[in-house]
């Protein structure tokens, strides 16, 4: 350890000579923490706080990148360590005990300082080259993600991106992306946002399809039109009916959890499709159905506070906050 120099900052405590170092700090943190006492090990812990959120052995192992069998045995280990159960078995799935519900709050508290003594090291260690990873929705990372990409690799060429097309949101507090295109304002307190911009969709049908529909002139028409539907549909149909389209489950004859899907299948004349304008006005053999009815909803960039000040980030979080509002006003 190196010794201070006068007029040197340590731990803010701003020294005049040699002998100015604040013993009375040092006593405090001495006495704050007893190394001696923490004797679980941080993997158990690990083990603990991800099989909590993700509900099984199962899906924790899987989030973890290990075997379920070891996974089990580390969070076996720490009960016996802390002599606690910590887990019931409900079905087939796993709920906390009320042993478990109260180290919840300070595993969590480990979990995240280690994320973020990760974020710093990985933040500092790498300058404008390396790998960036962006979240977007299926249809914007097939749609705008290409000439995002193109842009990056004329102003910074030694810059990897990893385009993860999820309509799922990904956790950046974990490192499931670095960046992450999103149509709500996050709540967590460590992730930041800019809004960009806003996009709007529509209902689109194939020449073909609406040939055989017949005219539409006003919402009520739609009560005799069939459309592609998605996994969880039942929150898609209400949003429908709130704005005055009469929709019933028998009008939806295919579901898919991909919006990718749920477009070539409006393509094909299945049915009518939702997708934003930009992407469906774009399609020659598509028409709009009803041009004023119109879904608006905002454009959020996202990203971990401490991500943003690495620079191979900033580079693409730049780009992607000057380049999105021009792509969606201008799709070409």
């Amino acid at each position: 350890m190196s010794s201070a120099r006068p007029g040197q900052f340590v731990r803010g405590v701003f020294l005049r000579d040699h002998c100015a170092i604040d013993k009375r700090a040092a006593i405090a943190m001495h006495s704050c923490m007893d190394w001696r006492s923490v004797t679980f090990d941080w993997n158990r812990a690990r083990a603990f706080l991800v099989t909590a959120e993700e509900g099984s052995l199962s899906a924790a192992a899987r989030a973890l990148g290990m075997t379920q069998p070891t996974l089990g045995r580390q969070v076996t280990a720490l009960e016996e360590e802390l002599g606690l159960v910590l887990f019931e078995r409900v079905g087939r799935g796993l709920v906390l005990t009320q042993a478990g519900t109260q180290l919840m709050g300070h595993v969590r508290a480990m979990g995240e300082a280690a994320v973020g003594v990760s974020l710093a090291a990985s933040g500092q260690a790498q300058a404008a080259s390396g790998h960036v990873a962006v979240t977007a929705s299926e249809v914007y990372s097939s749609w705008l993600m290409p000439r995002i990409a193109r842009r990056l690799r004329d102003v910074a060429p030694g810059i990897t991106l990893e385009v993860v097309a999820s309509n799922e949101i990904r956790d950046l507090r974990r490192r499931e992306a670095d960046i992450a295109i999103r149509n709500a304002r996050p709540e967590e307190p460590d992730l930041i946002a800019k809004r960009v911009g806003e996009d709007e969709g529509t209902f689109y049908g194939s020449i073909d399809y609406l040939e055989r529909l017949g005219p539409i002139t006003d919402p009520a028409d739609l009560a005799r039109a069939e459309f592609i539907g998605f996994a969880d549909n039942t929150q898609f149909m209400e949003a429908l009916q709130k704005r005055g389209i009469p929709v019933t489950p028998a009008q939806f004859p295919v579901l898919t959890s991909s919006h990718t899907v749920h477009w070539e299948m409006a393509r094909m004349g299945v049915g009518l499709g939702t997708v934003p304008c930009g992407l469906g006005d774009a399609a020659p053999e598509m028409r709009r159905v009803l041009p004023d009815v119109t879904f608006r909803f905002p454009i959020w960039l996202v990203a971990h506070r401490e991500l943003r000040t690495s620079p191979r980030v900033r580079i693409v979080w730049d780009l992607l906050a000057e380049a999105l509002p021009e792509l969606l006003s201008h799709p070409e």
